[in-house]
């Protein structure tokens, strides 16, 4: 999907109508009762699994308008559907912009989809916050792109953790990698390899597929032949779940890391279905969110007020989804970071507060967490914790590491 930069050029020519029609009196998209967010999201499409990624956040808002807001101020998130299409993504965000005059741009999902638009909006200095996606540009680049910044650990981060496990624990592991074959996959590759130092000659083979593909049957079969004992999945969950379907049809079960995107207890669950519990058995990721069906958080505090949020602003849908999980912690960084812009908060001091964020108290993550960001490091989380797949359910093990 590395297209996607070709489209940069399409924005160029907008950016100077967009100005105009971003432009006049006040800031955009606040008025003395409301303050318009924006994003998109793939509510339809072969990514539709991460919609809830933007239900929770808009049910975390609701929950804090009927609770007074920002300082009186309602938080009004209006997500329009992209259907994982960073063309799409374009043509969204720039309605969002040019037609509903929106405060930032927040939460839009996916890699290819945020480069596709990050030169428009950086160009117009509208922010674009906590981008869901976990590419390293986000906190790398911020000198180019001073108006972005991203929120869940980095890919490169998360793989390196998987690397370092590796070389540690199974030094004789024949690594095989099925990936996205685009920005998104290619991070977490290079953060396995460099996790790995020098034993990435482990890795025996590497099986790319495209997002518009129907399955990943072949791309398992060739890893498979290439005598992979370890396999490690870097993929969203639709082909996640390809994967142990396709391993289980082969006869084939190697040691699956299946990367935190594509991690979540309903995917695994939807795996197990798929193949079957003994394939899914034993496999790790990471997880740096309090996923509400692990019985560790019953009774916990947040888990029950994200039950009840789901319940009153979503109609109960998605209680198990750690997704929506996800969203609900991005909205509160988001809430903390506009109570800290002022009362009357400018697209400039928006952003001073969302680089020097310093949340201990965030409660839908794992405790020790801290949302931390600076002016130079634009990963709001960088600590997780591995977690392996036991019994229809993911264990922690092992204390915080850091995602960097």
């Amino acid at each position: 999907m590395g297209k996607s930069r070709v489209l940069f050029g399409v924005l160029s020519a907008l950016v100077v109508a967009s100005a105009a029609s971003a432009g006049g009196s006040g800031t955009p998209g606040v008025t003395a009762k409301q303050i318009l967010i924006g994003g998109t999201t793939p509510l339809s499409g072969p990514a539709s699994a991460y919609a809830s990624v933007a239900k929770g956040a808009d049910a975390y808002f609701k929950y804090v308008d009927d609770h007074g807001g920002v300082f009186g101020r309602s938080i009004k998130y209006k997500y329009d559907d992209d259907g994982y299409d960073p063309s799409q993504t374009i043509e969204k965000t720039r309605e969002l912009v040019q037609n509903d005059k929106v405060f930032a741009i927040y939460n839009t999902l996916g890699t290819e989809q945020n480069l596709a638009v990050r030169s428009y909006l950086n160009q117009l200095k509208v922010p674009q916050l906590l981008v869901a996606s976990g590419a390293s540009t986000w906190g790398n680049d911020y000198k180019k792109y001073p108006w972005t910044i991203g929120y869940q650990p980095s890919y490169r981060g998360e793989a390196a953790i998987y690397g370092r496990y590796l070389a540690k624990t199974r030094p004789k592991a024949r690594i095989g990698i099925l990936y996205q074959n685009d920005d998104y996959g290619k991070e977490l590759v290079a953060g396995l390899q460099r996790g790995l130092g020098k034993k990435a000659k482990l890795i025996v083979s590497k099986q790319g597929y495209d997002v518009t593909d129907t399955d990943v049957k072949s791309q398992i079969a060739r890893l498979k032949s290439k005598r992979v004992n370890t396999l490690m999945v870097f993929a969203t969950p639709k082909f996640a779940i390809q994967s142990y379907s396709s391993a289980r049809l082969l006869g084939w079960r190697p040691l699956v890391f299946v990367n935190a995107v594509a991690s979540a207890s309903n995917t695994m669950t939807i795996a197990a279905l798929a193949s079957s519990k003994r394939q899914t058995e034993g496999s790790i990721s990471i997880a740096f969110l309090k996923d509400p069906v692990n019985p560790r958080w019953k009774g916990d505090k947040a888990v029950t007020l994200f039950r009840s949020i789901l319940k009153k602003y979503n109609g109960g849908e998605g209680l198990t989804d750690v997704y929506n999980v996800y969203g609900m912690s991005s909205a509160f960084t988001l809430v903390d970071a506009l109570k800290h812009a002022g009362k009357n908060p400018t697209r400039a001091s928006i952003m001073r507060a969302v680089t020097h964020l310093n949340e201990h108290n965030n409660p839908f993550v794992l405790p020790g967490i801290v949302v931390k960001t600076t002016p130079t490091s634009r990963f709001p989380i960088t600590q997780a914790r591995l977690e392996r797949y036991h019994d229809g359910r993911w264990v922690y093990f092992g204390s915080l590491v850091s995602v960097r």
